[in-house]
């Protein structure tokens, strides 16, 4: 059993905010993106000898945590405590750009729910893989079906997003930095922005650069100006919108066309570039 795993932007991300429990109050657009990790599933057979439920081999990139801790496992001991699952050789296959606020964990996470739910006839409905994936992170259960959505609360709560990118192209720029989430978040005023992203994604891209924010750029380009001079670039060659993707750290740009050796101009860092 296979499945693929899409990565997300976020278009527009404003912290307004803070819960009694600690967590933050936003309001973004998650958007899927032609990014994809791959995971294959294979029952254990019988004779196999394992302390766990399910192993991982992830190959691609490394992933630094704990195999039993993986949110692919996790989705799986979740379902397999409440349906009779068999044993699972499970393999993972990195390919969306990790600590890069593309959500590539969350939907590693989703789809493994959906693709056992699938193969095995659990009988769940969205709303019930929602419940499951989000108890594994806020923004998984948008993965369950990944279709442009409004999200608020702490990023579980989804509503259809009505806009569509069809017919443009993205470039993804990943440099090579790892941003503290938890130190972004210390760094930010929860406010309310003057027009809800909801709102801004209905008007056309190009009038996206001067009402669609996220508030993460700020304090993380003033610690890695790097990442502010991408961004900068994406436009100088172009790109009708770019922002950073969640947290950070990839940049994104909105382009009608690709330039030509766009990759060239960041050579320290990985650049994707897709039709959406």
């Amino acid at each position: 059993m296979i499945t693929k795993p899409c990565a997300k932007i976020n278009l527009g991300l404003n912290v307004v905010g803070v819960r009694p429990d600690g967590y933050h109050d936003i309001e973004t657009v998650f958007y899927p993106v032609p990014v994809y990790d791959m995971i294959e599933m294979c029952e254990m057979d019988d004779s196999f000898t394992s302390a766990y439920r399910a192993d991982i081999k992830i190959t691609g990139a490394t992933v630094d945590c704990d195999d039993q801790k993986n949110l692919v496992v996790k989705a799986y001991n979740l379902l397999a405590d409440d349906y009779k699952l068999p044993r699972m050789h499970i393999h993972l296959y990195k390919n969306i750009p990790m600590q890069a606020g593309m959500g590539g964990g969350s939907a590693d996470c989703a789809y493994a729910i959906t693709l056992l739910n699938r193969q095995y006839g659990l009988g769940l409905s969205l709303d019930e893989m929602r419940r499951y994936a989000a108890r594994l992170g806020a923004d998984c259960a948008f993965f369950i079906n990944p279709q442009p959505s409004y999200a608020d609360g702490i990023g579980d709560r989804l509503r259809p997003a009505d806009v569509s990118l069809s017919g443009y192209h993205i470039a993804v720029v990943k440099p090579p930095v790892a941003v503290s989430t938890a130190l972004a978040y210390a760094k930010i005023a929860p406010a309310h922005p003057a027009i809800c992203c909801r709102e801004v994604v209905k008007q056309p891209v190009e009038t996206w650069k001067d009402n669609l924010s996220n508030d993460f750029e700020k304090p993380i380009f003033d610690i890695y100006p790097e990442l502010a001079a991408i961004k900068q670039h994406l436009y100088d060659r172009g790109a009708v919108f770019a922002m950073m993707s969640g947290s950070g750290s990839a940049m994104f740009g909105i382009f009608d066309r690709i330039p030509d050796q766009l990759a060239n101009d960041f050579p320290d860092c990985r650049t994707i570039t897709e039709q959406l």
